[in-house]
């Protein structure tokens, strides 16, 4: 049971990991792209740092948005599968 229990743990970590980090890597790429570009022009304003990394993260949900949502309905149709061992029937 204790095993069990660390698997469903450690799935669950595990898609939490693949669902959110294309978007953060995603945001984290632009967010350095934008930090060069501002240290090399010389441009300090902070507009210009939020708003390409937001329209990045907004395009980045729109194109994966449905293998998010499939890979987090895959993980609770897994746990709803598993429902059954868990309470111990």
């Amino acid at each position: 049971m204790e095993q069990y229990l660390l698997d469903v743990a450690r799935d669950a970590l595990l898609t939490v990991i693949k669902v959110t980090s294309p978007v953060l890597l995603i945001g984290l790429v632009v967010g350095l792209i934008v930090s060069i570009f501002q240290a090399t022009t010389q441009i300090h304003e902070q507009s210009l740092h939020f708003v390409p990394k937001i329209l990045a993260m907004i395009i980045a949900l729109l194109l994966l948005g449905s293998w998010m949502l499939t890979t987090m309905k895959e993980f609770t149709l897994r746990m709803y599968d598993n429902m059954l061992r868990f309470i111990g029937l």
